[in-house]
């Protein structure tokens, strides 16, 4: 085969190769591939309006680099001349030189200058007589499961509840005797850190009702992927009802909080009809119906398993370990 029609045929098969990976890259992310998922929370928007941005600058710059290192190939191709010839010598252009120096300087100073612009939108939580009050959560990212606790003492786990139009500011922390994890709802804003004993704050404003899912997004530990988190919003009259119910039900041990702390706190590592995964299978096993003996071992941890109910009130600890008993300690 000619060197001319040699080289041609690489030179397409490098440039259909880029393509192909390009496309499959978009088309297997999670997402469609390129841009943030649809926003519902302004924090979040300024966040995909600073992404579109920079994926506009470098996208632009992308095709125009490749496409002039393209035409330069085509253009100051061999030809004829042998291997081991030289090139022809070519003065450079210094007015050229300047513009391709301080036109990225620039673009560089618009992007950093927009960015900037967003941050205080995005990191800085509304003063709380904005948007009609702010309700204030506490959050805490553990092994491997997210709890909430709002003002009244309502404690919740894995399902955040919140009001649709009202800011909602998150104290975002982990236990002293945990591991660092990361607070992720893509649709309501960025990530934030929950690290032992720091407290860290974000925010959303969830602009409609909906169910939105999250992730851990640091890396902490071998159940890691089945962190997952869920943020769903309310009219803010059901959210109000709601909480003032759940707090009724939790003080007399007739909520949902048992069954949501097993499958937060147990289910990942014991399986959700406690058949065993990573950890032992708890079907029929005697402990169950010893609830001192479930509590010291959840509060302090065994062997690997780490101290997931450690700093848990008496009545989350309650409701799990009957819950354990009715639903798990007869089976086997």
């Amino acid at each position: 085969m000619p060197v001319s029609v040699r080289s041609k045929l690489l030179l397409f098969a490098c440039l259909a190769g880029t393509l192909a990976l390009a496309v499959s890259a978009t088309a297997f992310a999670g997402n469609g591939g390129f841009a943030p998922v649809e926003g519902a929370s302004p924090n979040s928007d300024r966040i995909k309006e600073a992404y579109n941005l920079v994926a506009i600058f470098t996208g632009a710059i992308l095709v125009l680099v490749e496409g002039l290192l393209i035409a330069f190939i085509i253009r100051f191709r061999r030809k004829g001349r042998a291997r081991d010839a030289e090139g022809a010598r070519i003065h450079g252009n210094t007015r050229l030189e300047i513009v391709w120096t301080v036109a990225p300087a620039l673009i560089l100073v618009a992007i950093g200058g927009f960015v900037f612009y967003k941050l205080p939108g995005i990191s800085d939580v509304p003063p709380a007589t904005a948007a009609g009050g702010r309700l204030e959560v506490q959050v805490e990212g553990r092994q491997f499961f997210w709890q909430f606790r709002y003002p009244n003492g309502v404690i919740a786990v894995d399902r955040l509840r919140a009001p649709v139009g009202q800011t909602v500011r998150l104290e975002v922390t982990s236990p002293d005797h945990d591991v660092i994890h990361s607070w992720w709802i893509p649709a309501l804003g960025g990530k934030i850190d929950a690290i032992p004993g720091t407290v860290n704050v974000t925010w959303f404003r969830a602009k409609r009702p909906g169910t939105f899912i999250g992730q851990c997004a640091e890396f902490c530990g071998v159940q890691h992927a089945v962190m997952t988190a869920a943020v769903e919003a309310m009219p803010r009259g059901e959210f109000e009802a709601w909480l003032a119910a759940e707090k009724d039900a939790q003080a007399v041990g007739k909520s949902k909080l048992g069954a949501d702390t097993f499958a937060g706190a147990c289910a990942s590592c014991h399986g959700l009809a406690g058949e065993g995964l990573i950890g032992p299978a708890l079907q029929g096993s005697s402990l169950l119906s010893d609830a001192k003996g479930i509590e010291t071992l959840v509060r302090a941890g065994r062997g690997r398993m780490p101290a997931v109910g450690k700093g848990w009130t008496d009545t989350q600890m309650k409701a799990l370990t009957s819950y354990l008993k009715e639903n798990l300690g007869n089976k086997g």
